[in-house]
């Protein structure tokens, strides 16, 4: 889903959010001795958020990556990246790995190492319930005003359809959450993103956004690394074999998503 930009705008240390795992990690492996530096971008839920307090992360990734951890034998630091800077972190150190629903495709595998996938994935449409908005579809939507977090998989795919011809207003937000406070307020009309982040939104009783359209292409969300680290990614391999073959990885799911969204992904 997301993006690959140069430019490194924020990188800010979540102050506090240092977990234990059991076990000594090898020699060398990480940036920071005993422990795995994840860049984050804090602010896509359900997969990284901040808990009510506005400190403590949580979400699929931050319970995959504590648990991965473990297995490594390694604390786990999170440090909260904006998007537009997280390839870049990775690439100058910053942290060791980014796990932040990050997209494995052919740029991106070009660019950087990848752990075999975690997550399977598509696209989404949304619209207000009861809205007077008659497309159905991301093609059907010329004249609309259409929101997507920008430099993302859905901004690949509506950028695709304009260069096809499509004539819509694009309305691209640094954060997902700011195209659904939008859409309450009238400001927007369409949301194209990850069916994962539209499930939880249409998931309340009383929610006022409804899922309208999703992709039949999926796609694979992984762990990336700086190009290269080849020793770090074969750890992580390994650990992730071992959460997807204990069952860790099922029942982090079913606890976030209600749902198997993680088998598929190996499949």
């Amino acid at each position: 889903m997301k993006k690959v930009v140069l430019t490194v705008l924020a990188v800010l240390v979540v102050s506090g959010v240092l977990f234990a795992g059991g076990g000594k990690q090898s020699g060398g492996l990480t940036i920071k001795p005993g422990i795995l530096t994840v860049g984050m971008e804090i602010g896509y839920p359900p997969m990284e958020y901040f808990d009510a307090d506005g400190k403590t992360p949580i979400g699929f990734d931050v319970s995959m990556a504590k648990a991965l951890a473990v297995k490594m034998g390694l604390q786990v630091e999170f440090v909260d990246t904006a998007w537009d800077g997280i390839f870049a972190g990775v690439d100058t150190g910053k942290y060791d790995c980014i796990i932040s629903s990050v997209t494995i495709n052919p740029a991106r595998l070009a660019a950087h190492n990848f752990s075999r996938p975690y997550v399977s994935n598509t696209l989404a449409m949304v619209l207000m319930k009861g809205s007077s908005i008659t497309a159905k579809t991301p093609a059907d939507c010329a004249g609309l005003d259409v929101s997507y977090q920008e430099e993302t998989t859905s901004d690949t795919y509506m950028t695709g359809l304009a260069d096809k011809g499509l004539k819509f207003n694009a309305r691209e937000y640094e954060k997902v959450m700011y195209c659904f406070d939008e859409m309450k307020l009238g400001r927007v009309d369409v949301i194209v993103t990850d069916l994962l982040v539209a499930y939880d939104y249409v998931a309340p009783a009383d929610s006022p956004f409804e899922i309208v359209w999703q992709s039949s292409e999926a796609e694979q969300f992984g762990i990336c690394m700086k190009k290269g680290n080849d020793a770090l990614t074969a750890e992580i391999d390994k650990a992730l074999d071992a959460l997807f073959a204990d069952g860790t990885l099922l029942k982090i799911s079913q606890d976030i998503f209600g749902m198997d969204l993680v088998t598929a992904a190996r499949q």
